[in-house]
Parts: structure tokens; sequence; C-alpha cells
């Protein structure tokens, strides 16, 4: 263990690393319920869902613990994974036979692209050379967005004739408890609760399941209502992974080059900013930065993450990203890759546990999305709203468009296209990086496409 990953230096011991690592794996599995539950509604067998998750995220853990020897786990990332549920399969795609297919495909086009981005050390030009202003905006319009998908799960927010979106029936069972535990998840994390989002889940399900034996949530398959009650076989069930694995179709991208271009870019885009964020950020708490600020090993753990997408896509999840619930980890001692084998290990034997995370409901879930929301749109107290008329207003179309047009896409694009055109109107073109014109062009492409 000393010689792998240098515990004394790192003034760590196994024991901190163990339990850092099982604190970890408590403050982000919450994944396991809320990515099956969202693929799933994307067409995908949600057993089979749930074991790419967990396996995709042991491998992508494995591979930062022994390349980078970083206490970061990894996993299928918030925001992305509703990207690719909502945005694309239900979305764009939605009139395509096997449109998760095709995202999947985009997603190992994806992970590809980065390990040669990451290779080349390519990854740190293209964030840096994307407005702050607009990063932020980014960042906080996923915010909003996951928090809308989370609101719709649970019936709180509803369809209506009139005004588009209302207020669901509080009186529903689904409706109440998701907003109980919403207000559960508040409390744990108001007094620190270790895993307060993933027990926030369990308690909300148990809340559940005491309805459904009093009568108040009336079960009725026909409905969409089903039993809470845990079924099935607590060994894992590899047959279901074939439902997801390797389920690649290369044939939309062959015939539809430019929309596929764009899917991938925005996959691309999201992960990109998310993990250097999260990899930074975690860093930071655990003080494991250089003097200069800079993070060493950063291309090593770029390139974990690079790895965890391709391994994700081959299994059938959504892309697999850095998790800042590692800070959870990093704040109870973790400094090395010990921790993260940890997390790598509890992802593993939760293979065993598919009737559990399978028995929980959308209405459990829900607060899990809302919270997470909430904790990406903080990024909104960053934007500047004053100053350069491109940032500011970049920045804003970013935010609206993504939960006004149900699309994290259409926010980046319009948010990096109304930046383009302030700052080539303006006179400004020289403020401009020459990869921005490389993206201007794939979205005024992707315009054309749209129109005709």
């Amino acid at each position: 263990m000393e010689k792998l990953f240098h515990l004394k230096e790192n003034g760590t011991n196994v024991k901190t690393e163990v339990m850092a690592g099982i604190t970890t794996f408590l403050a982000m599995a919450y994944i396991l319920a809320v990515n099956p539950s969202m693929l799933g509604d994307a067409g995908m067998n949600s057993q089979g869902v749930f074991m790419a998750t967990a396996l995709a995220a042991a491998v992508a853990t494995i591979v930062m613990a022994l390349l980078a020897n970083y206490p970061i786990a990894l996993a299928s990332g918030m925001g992305l994974n509703a990207y690719f549920a909502y945005t694309i399969c239900l979305g764009e795609l939605a009139d395509q036979a096997n449109p998760w297919q095709i995202a999947l495909t985009a997603i190992l086009v994806e992970g590809i692209i980065f390990i040669i981005l990451s290779a080349f050390k390519f990854r740190e030009t293209l964030v840096n050379c994307i407005p702050e202003n607009l990063k932020y905006g980014i960042t906080t319009g996923i915010g909003l967005f996951i928090t809308f998908i989370g609101l719709q799960n649970a019936g709180i927010a509803a369809a209506d004739a009139s005004t588009k979106v209302a207020l669901g029936d509080i009186a529903q069972p689904q409706v109440a408890l998701a907003l109980i535990g919403v207000i559960i998840i508040g409390l744990m994390l108001y007094f620190n609760v270790k895993g307060a989002i993933l027990w926030g889940i369990l308690i909300t399900w148990g809340l559940g399941i005491i309805a459904q034996f009093t009568g108040w949530y009336a079960v009725n398959p026909e409905a969409g209502v089903y039993s809470l009650l845990p079924s099935g076989s607590f060994l894992p069930n590899f047959a279901a992974l074939g439902d997801t694995a390797f389920k690649f179709d290369f044939s939309f991208m062959l015939n539809n080059t430019v929309e596929f271009a764009v899917i991938v870019f925005a996959f691309l885009f999201v992960d990109l900013f998310d993990t250097v964020g999260t990899l930074i950020g975690v860093a930071a708490k655990g003080n494991m930065l250089d003097k200069d600020g800079k993070l060493p090993r950063v291309g090593r753990a770029l390139m974990a993450d690079a790895i965890g997408t391709v391994a994700g896509a081959c299994l059938g999840t959504s892309t697999v990203t850095s998790y800042v619930e590692s800070s959870a980890g990093v704040a109870e001692g973790g400094r090395t890759g010990l921790t993260s084998l940890t997390t790598a290990a509890m992802f593993i034997l939760s293979l065993f546990l598919w009737p559990v995370f399978g028995a929980i409901p959308s209405f459990a879930t829900a607060p899990a999305l809302i919270i997470v929301g909430l904790f990406m749109m903080s990024s909104v107290l960053k934007v500047k709203f004053e100053g350069d008329m491109a940032d500011v207003l970049g920045a804003f179309v970013a935010i609206i468009m993504m939960p006004f047009t149900y699309s994290i896409a259409n926010g980046i694009m319009f948010g990096i296209l109304t930046w383009m055109f302030l700052k080539i109107f303006r006179g400004k073109v020289k403020d401009i990086h020459p990869v921005m014109w490389v993206v201007f062009a794939l979205f005024v492409l992707r315009i054309v496409t749209l129109c005709f």
C-alpha cells in the first residue's frame, strides 16, 4: 500500500483512507437510484443501467486511483444523464427507432476525443478559451434544468393547457412525499449528515412504503403506479447488462453528421468544465494544489476521466465524470488513490443491491435532483450581470434556454452564439479564441439544419 499510494508522504494511513472512501461512496451512491430511473425513461433496461452505472463507476475510479493516485471518485454525471435522457432520447431523437443507442455512440465518440485531447494536453486550452461568465451561466442553467426535471418526475410541476406548467396535485402521495423528501435532505445537509442525499432518498422511499401499507399509495401497474417493496434476486444480473452493453448505432452518425457532431459537442462541453472544475475544487479542499495553484498529475486525472467515459459508453451508461462529492471523503482525511480504490470496491459490492435500488420510485429520487440542481445553481453567484454585454447576455441566454427549451444543448448553443455575435458586431474579434470560431461554425451549421 505504501509503495503504491505513498501514504506517509501524503500524511495519511490505511484506516483513514478506507473510511474516507466509504464516506465518498455514501455521498454519491444516490446515482445508483437516479441513473436507472432517468435512463429508464429513455427506453433503456433499468436493471442493465444500474449494472452499467455501478461497473463504470468502479472501473473509472480504479483507474483514477492507480493512474493518478487521487482521492477522487467518478460515476455517471448529473446533468449529463439528464441531457442524455430528456434532451437527446426524448427530444431531438424521439423520432428515431433507437435514440439511446445513438446517444451511447455519441458518448463513445466523446470519450475517444477526450482521450486524444488529454494525451495532447489540449483540454486545458479548451477550458481557457471559453469566457468565464459563460461557464458559470451554463452551470446555472443545468442546475435549473435538473431541478425542473425533478419537479416533473415528482408531479410537483404538472402540464397545463393554458399556462403550459402549473402546480401538481399536492394531495397525491407522490407529490407530497417528494416535497417532504426535499425538506428531509435539507435538514440533513443543515446538520452535516454524511450521505445526506442518499439518506434522503431512502427515507422518502421508506415513507412511501408506509403509505403503501396504509393504502394512501395505491398500487396500480396499469396506471404506472408500482409496488415500492423490493423483489427479485440479490445476485448480480449480468444478463440485464447484455441489454445495454456495446449497443452502438453508427448509421445515424454517418447519415446525420452535423446533428451528431452537435450532440457530441454538447456532451464534450459539459463534461469538460464539470471535470476540470471538480478536480480543482476537490484538490483545493485537500490542499493538493502546488504553490502555483496547479494540480500535479492533472493529465493523468483527466485521462482517467476520459477512459471512464469510454468504459461507461461500452457498458451502457451516460457520461462518466469526476464527482464533486469526493470532497466528502477528502474532508474525512482522504488524500490518496486508496480512498478511490475503497469507493470503487463499494460500487462493486452495490451490484448485489439491485432489488433495493430498483424498487426506489421516481418521487423518492426527485428530491435528489432538486437538491443537486440547487448546488449547481449556486454558480449564479459568480455570474457578472454588468460589464461587457457579450459576457452578460451570453450567460443569461444560456441560463434561460436550458429549462425553457428543455435542452442543455440549446442553452450552450445559443449562449455561445449570442456571445460570438455581440463580439463580432462590436468589433472585438481579437477577443475570440480560434477554437471558438470552430465552435461557432458548428453551431451555425446546426441552426441551418434546424431551419431547412
